[in-house]
Order: structure tokens, then sequence, then C-alpha cells
């Protein structure tokens, strides 16, 4: 199956867990595992916007960093940014956050409360360089779209 097809299904699979859903923890952990069964990426997981820093939400793969600051690393500067950031080679990018060393190319998609405020992020990590394309990044951000907190 192509990869634009996956995200079609994967879409519509998220809007049916999702609907009427209004714990955000349940939604981003229902979300990450679907993600990351369907496409399966190194790891996938949520970052949330708390106390003026990124906590670990929701996630699937090995151990992560448990706490990111505003404006540092790919999930910093995609929160700073408001904006998603796609990474072809993590080491190439300034100030990257090395969790894993396996990691090797990222995709950040920010999540916006209905207010317009940033309050997690999307990481998506893949252990395989320049994975991630706009492809991804229109799929992902429809996703993120989705979610409602």
């Amino acid at each position: 199956m192509e990869k634009e097809e996956k995200y079609h299904l994967l879409t519509e699979q998220i809007k049916a867990l999702v609907e009427g859903e209004t714990d955000s923890v349940a939604v981003m952990a229902n979300v990450c595992a679907a993600i990351h069964e369907t496409m399966g990426f190194f790891w996938t997981g949520f970052y949330r916007v708390k106390d003026g820093e990124l906590v670990l939400g929701p996630f699937q793969g090995p151990v992560a960093c448990m706490h990111i600051p505003f404006g540092k690393g790919v999930c910093g500067s995609a929160w700073k940014r408001r904006e998603t950031i796609l990474v072809p080679d993590v080491e190439q990018f300034p100030g990257h956050i090395a969790c894993s060393s396996l990691s090797r190319s990222e995709i950040v998609v920010p999540v916006f409360s209905q207010a317009g405020e940033v309050v997690a992020v999307l990481d998506i990590d893949s252990k395989e360089l320049a994975t991630f394309d706009e492809t991804d990044r229109q799929y992902l951000e429809g996703i993120c779209g989705l979610i409602t907190m």
C-alpha cells in the first residue's frame, strides 16, 4: 500500500477514534498508537505544553526525553515557530536534542487549541535519513487538526 493511501485510511480511522472523546490524553494515546502501528515509525508521540515547557505525553517507542524547553530542539522550535518542521538529518539541525542515537530524521507538528494556542506537538522519529516529506506534513497536520484540546 502506498504512503498516501495508508495516510488516507489512517485519517479516517483517527476521525472515528476521536469523535466525541473529550479526554485529551486518551485522544493523544490512541492517535499516536494508530500512527505508529500503521506507519511503522521508530518513535511516535506527543509533548504537551505545561508550565512553560514541553512535557512528555503519550507515545509509542523507546524511552524519551521528558522535558523540552521552549525554542529548544526540533520540538521546542516547532512550538516557538508555530509550524511543522521536517528534518531530513537530525545531525544537521542546530541544537537537536538526541533522546535516542538511533533517530536519524524527524517531523514535528504543532497541535493548536480552538483559541489558536499551541497546546502540544506531535513528534515522529525515523531510523532512516529523509523519511518525511510533504505528504507526511499534509496528512499529519490534518490529523493534528482533528485533535481538540
